[in-house]
């Protein structure tokens, strides 16, 4: 018989996770890395397990993950997403308990196009009368 796993997308800024949750001890694994190695800052790891220890899953399951784009902060709430999404999967009572942390709903925050006529998105070059 086969292992049960669930899957989940989690998606931030423009980073994207993909996780995996299956029957284990509470490792995390991310890119072939332990948690520990892959993010350097504790709040980011602290991050990435707050959805696995509101409901109380941290012994569970261990979870496999594959994440890409963005920088570190935006991969760790990426993270997050995907992980809130496999628990729903996995026992769908979970799910408003993970709604109302915020863990399900996508953060739909990006980086705002750069504009012509201007530096970045809204800095303008400096103003100067004469």
């Amino acid at each position: 018989m086969a292992k049960m796993q669930y899957c989940g997308t989690g998606r931030r800024k423009s980073s994207v996770a993909r996780v995996r949750l299956v029957p284990g001890k509470g490792n995390i694994t991310v890119n072939k890395k332990p948690l520990e190695e892959y993010f350097g800052m504790e709040l980011l790891k602290r991050e990435v397990r707050r959805p696995l220890q509101l409901v109380g899953a941290e012994d569970k399951f261990d979870v496999i993950a594959t994440v890409y784009g963005g920088g570190t902060t935006g991969q760790s709430g990426a993270l997050r997403h995907g992980i809130s999404r496999a628990l729903c999967q996995a026992d769908p009572e979970n799910r408003p308990a993970l709604k109302a942390a915020g863990f399900i709903t996508r953060d739909p925050r990006m980086k705002e196009r750069k504009k012509y006529g201007l530096k970045k998105a809204r800095r303008a070059s400096q103003f100067s009368k004469r």
